[in-house]
């Protein structure tokens, strides 16, 4: 089946922006002291927030079907950290009902000294179980989320993780865990693993989400800067 795709694509802008936001977030944290820095970038993004609020409707909420009123949705099928920096980023290779990849969690995802809030991980599984499900086709509701935290999942280095995936009849079940490999040994340090149980849906009986506009109606907004 088709790669299940929901929602617009971000604009590059986005791609741009969300590791930038990111990564100045964590050097913003682990400064010591105050720093001049930071008050110019409050002052240019307090700047870019007023120039935004006019070229966004005043409804935020997702723009459905034919509906002329709400944002755009982006497709949170896959990769949701490339343009939202609230969520981890990741590479995941898709191979049938397996899947492997890379994570990094930066310092705004910690929790404890050094360590990945749990939460985060949480949220991490379910996001490469979506986004192995979509690439092969498959849509469903996640009804059950269980992680088993075996050790601190350390902040700032490259984890890997892999995914695997049954079914039967309208469910389906994602094992998967997130780990370290010795190079020397070749052992693994898993760090937590995760259940992931889903039933699954007929993408045809999705509501229909409404597709990107060059100037969506109402909008008063002049060009950004001017």
């Amino acid at each position: 089946m088709p790669p299940v795709r929901r929602g617009a694509a971000p604009l590059p802008q986005a791609l741009a922006l969300a590791p930038l936001l990111r990564e100045a977030a964590g050097l913003a944290l682990a400064l010591e002291a105050a720093d001049p820095g930071v008050d110019a970038l409050i002052g240019q993004l307090s700047d870019a927030v007023e120039a935004l609020r006019g070229r966004v409707p005043g409804d935020l909420a997702p723009r459905m079907g034919e509906a002329t009123d709400g944002r755009v949705y982006l497709d949170h099928a896959r990769d949701i950290g490339a343009y939202n920096p609230c969520f981890p980023e990741y590479a995941i290779t898709v191979a049938g009902d397996r899947a492997t990849g890379t994570a990094l969690f930066p310092l705004p995802f910690e929790g404890p000294p050094g360590i990945v809030h749990g939460g985060v991980l949480a949220l991490f599984f379910d996001a490469v179980v979506q986004h192995h499900n979509c690439d092969l086709g498959i849509v469903g509701k996640t009804t059950g989320l269980q992680v088993d935290y075996r050790k601190p999942a350390p902040l700032l280095r490259p984890l890997e993780f892999e995914v695997a995936r049954t079914a039967a009849g309208n469910r389906s079940t994602s094992r998967a865990r997130l780990f370290s490999r010795d190079a020397k040994s070749g052992g693994d340090t898993v760090y937590c693993a995760a259940t992931v149980e889903a039933v699954i849906g007929d993408p045809a009986r999705l509501a229909a989400l409404s597709p990107r506009r060059d100037q969506p109606p109402g909008l008063t907004g002049g060009p950004l800067g001017g």
